[in-house]
């Protein structure tokens, strides 16, 4: 649920686009003149992944928009959140969300309470660089409070247990 909160709230509700994030991050980066919100789903993070480059070529957004339906109609929600856990970067060489809560916690992800999930969710945009969980920056120390905050919302506490 801290990841679902701070990376797609609205999973639950979309097909893997999400128009409306799409529209908002559209008019923040029009509105300050660069590429500050991206407006891709938690199934879009996982299509580019696994499938395309990191470009931010819009050619390549149209495929990651098609693959992420296709993967929605394949999969569903649970299976799409489970290989995205386990297929991103959390530090330094560490990838997948049990290597994570061992290296940083010394348990395995099933164990891990809230606070910890809330800090491992916290790490998941750059944990090589402003969110380095070795750093404890502001910027992390931040993204925590909003992360934290984000799980008091009413979508968020009606979406599955895993």
């Amino acid at each position: 649920n801290a990841t679902l909160a701070i990376e797609d709230e609205r999973f639950y509700e979309h097909n893997g686009i999400d128009v409306r994030g799409i529209i908002r991050a559209t008019y923040h980066n029009l509105r300050s003149h660069a590429f500050i919100e991206g407006g891709s789903t938690i199934t879009q993070q996982l299509a580019k992944n696994l499938f395309l480059s990191p470009s931010r070529n819009p050619v390549r957004k149209l495929h990651e928009m098609l693959i992420a339906w296709e993967m929605e109609q394949i999969l569903g929600k649970r299976r799409i959140l489970e290989i995205y856990l386990n297929v991103i970067e959390w530090g330094d060489g560490i990838y997948g969300a049990e290597a994570a809560a061992r290296h940083y916690f010394g348990v395995s992800a099933a164990s891990i309470n809230e606070e910890q999930a809330i800090f491992l969710s916290a790490i998941i945009p750059a944990p090589l660089n402003g969110y380095n969980p070795n750093d404890r920056s502001y910027y992390l120390r931040h993204r925590v409070n909003v992360i934290r905050n984000l799980m008091k919302h009413p979508l968020l506490r009606a979406a599955p247990e895993f």
